[in-house]
């Protein structure tokens, strides 16, 4: 009984963990989840890195067949065989008639030494594995922005969303006031009619924004490879934190971190291996082979054996190998190009987002002065129109400024958080 009660300790201490290890990558309805958590189930789920991930064991399985030259090639060979001797045109047979050939042997073959084809076939396939791992670390990076960027754009539509409720709420506001002024003969029915209209209009707006948050959540589960995922809510951190980082900085970090640029440098270096592997063209081949078996046309069979090595000198081939080196080098042209073009690539994203982040930054500090005027500009018309002095034109001006003003502040804010998440990727930064 104790080794019972035992083993069912045993099997759910084991259970736990892994139903626990399920639950992450999961969203339950209702979960609150924050950027990390997105880029976690991101990293987890989305289907392209899945692919690159396999593309580098497809590296590995490469450098494993260039590897195999190394080792002796073994088979085993068995065959029977039936003739008959030709006949002659008189009908005579020259010779006796069908005749049964059994066979049977079992051959090695040793690559001695090829002047470095192996080798350099290997360098080959790791850096080519290498580079599979680099453009692995790419797709990362593109994840996470992709989580970032769509993440940001749920907080700005939910932020709009909650600027077109407060319009709303103020517009109704405004009606019921206007309706009040009319009863009591203070105030035309035009102002009945005109803040009914304003509030026709700002419920319009408020039906555009609701659409525009269930857009940009399907963004988000669509970057998190979670199409279809329950309704959860994120945590707001659509807040100003300036970056402040050198243009010399941004481009050192760049260079050294961004993986696609690390793939090409190691796709290039594979190129000049390639030229390597061309030239062994030229070069003679020493292998060795040995071969025993059994053979005949009447049992018991014969047996027999051989053992030999040979020299493959190449003397012309056509101008293959010329060819061949030709290429090689040509390729090595390619990818050093490539390479500087990307360099230049990469100092244009950085530049982009760093004059992006300054821009935003800028327009943030503006649109919090606009909001404070909005503010005031608001209160005096609704202070005008209940005294009596004001019209309606007026409190429906300063509403749709105010509302502007907030929708302005809020595009600021995400364009920024969007700059840094673009700035990051330019730097190689996740």
């Amino acid at each position: 009984m104790k080794k019972i009660l035992s083993l069912i300790i045993v099997m759910i201490c084991l259970l736990v963990p892994l139903s626990v290890l399920g639950e992450q990558d999961r969203i339950s309805p209702g979960m609150s989840l924050n950027l990390r958590q997105c880029i976690e189930i991101a990293l987890k789920k989305h289907p392209d890195l899945t692919a690159a991930f396999h593309t580098v064991r497809i590296g590995d399985s490469r450098i494993g067949q260039a590897r195999s030259d190394y080792y002796p090639q073994v088979n085993f060979q068995t065959g029977y065989d039936r003739s008959r001797p030709y006949v002659s045109r008189s009908g005579r047979s020259t010779g006796t008639s069908s005749v049964d050939q059994y066979a049977g042997k079992v051959s090695l073959n040793q690559n001695i030494y090829d002047f470095g084809r192996t080798s350099a076939r290997v360098r080959i396939a790791g850096l080519n594995r290498d580079s599979s791992r680099e453009d692995l670390e790419d797709v990362r990076s593109l994840i996470v922005l992709d989580v970032k960027q769509a993440y940001y754009g749920v907080l700005q539509t939910l932020e709009k969303r909650r600027v077109a409720e407060e319009s709303v709420a103020q517009f109704q506001q405004h009606l019921n006031q206007a309706r009040g002024f009319f009863e009591v003969g203070l105030k035309p029915k035009f102002d009945v009619t005109k803040a009914e209209v304003d509030l026709s209009n700002a419920r319009l707006e408020l039906t555009r924004a609701e659409n525009a948050v269930r857009i940009a959540r399907v963004n988000l589960n669509n970057a998190m490879g979670m199409p279809g995922a329950p309704e959860y809510s994120l945590e707001d951190n659509l807040f100003f934190e300036k970056t402040d980082i050198s243009l010399e900085k941004a481009l050192a970090a760049a260079y050294e971190n961004r993986p696609d640029l690390r793939s090409l440098v190691l796709r290039e270096e594979a190129a000049r291996q390639n030229l390597d592997l061309a030239r062994t063209g030229h070069y003679p081949t020493l292998t060795g082979s040995a071969s025993y078996g059994y053979g005949g046309s009447d049992f018991p069979l014969g047996e027999g054996w051989n053992v030999g090595g040979s020299l493959n000198i190449p003397i012309f081939s056509g101008f293959l190998v010329e060819n061949q080196i030709f290429e090689a080098k040509e390729n090595i042209e390619v990818f050093s190009a490539e390479v500087e073009s990307l360099k230049q690539r990469v100092r244009l994203e950085v530049e982009q987002a760093l004059s992006n982040l300054q821009e935003a930054a800028g327009r943030i500090e503006t649109a919090e002065v606009v909001v404070r005027q909005a503010e005031e500009n608001r209160e005096l018309a609704e202070g005008r129109y209940t005294s009596g002095v004001g019209n309606p034109i007026e409190v429906t001006d300063a509403l749709q400024a105010l509302r502007n003003a907030k929708v302005s502040r809020i595009s600021a804010l995400a364009d920024y958080k969007s700059a840094q998440a673009d700035l990051e990727n330019a730097m190689g930064m996740k």
